[in-house]
């Protein structure tokens, strides 16, 4: 199985920007981390991050080739994308939104997330292990693109996991 991993803004700053909401680990880690993850898993994985939302809706788009899902942090883009929460859904592999801090414990704009609901399941304020547990929870449920000629969700469609 091959998962898309995409990161939206200031992700990059990680460990750097308020380590005391984000921790102290760097971006490096975090992709240390879900590589080594990846490899104990047996899956694929490709990290993507940008700061800019038609990037972030392009590597979105490119999950048509052969990704069986998706692990998005959006950053706060979540907050008022519906550009990135129609790219989503227009998605042909499902998605899980994950946040590194609780964006319900924060700032009330913070607190409502327009891209989830394009998402299969939102994982928030576990730190960087929830991209481990967005990881597990797609090889769990999303149907293999390499093994699989099952439908899949899309523009309009319901997501199937």
């Amino acid at each position: 199985m091959k998962l898309l991993i995409v990161n939206g803004p200031n992700l990059n700053l990680l460990g750097e920007r308020e380590p005391h909401i984000y921790g102290p680990r760097s971006y490096d880690d975090l992709c240390r981390l879900i590589y080594g993850h990846a490899q104990k898993t047996g899956c694929q994985v490709e990290i993507f991050q940008s700061n800019h939302e038609g990037t972030l809706i392009d590597a979105i788009q490119a999950s048509r080739a052969g990704y069986s899902g998706i692990v998005i942090n959006p950053g706060a883009y979540a907050h008022y994308s519906y550009a990135i929460y129609d790219a989503l859904r227009c998605a042909p592999v499902p998605a899980v939104e994950v946040h590194i801090s609780d964006i319900t414990a924060r700032e009330p704009f913070r607190a409502v997330s327009v891209t989830a609901p394009a998402c299969v399941k939102t994982i928030s304020g576990h730190g960087l292990e929830g991209y481990l547990e967005a990881v597990d929870y797609l090889l769990a449920h999303a149907p293999d693109a390499e093994k699989s000629a099952a439908p899949r969700c899309g523009c309009g469609g319901e997501a199937l996991v």
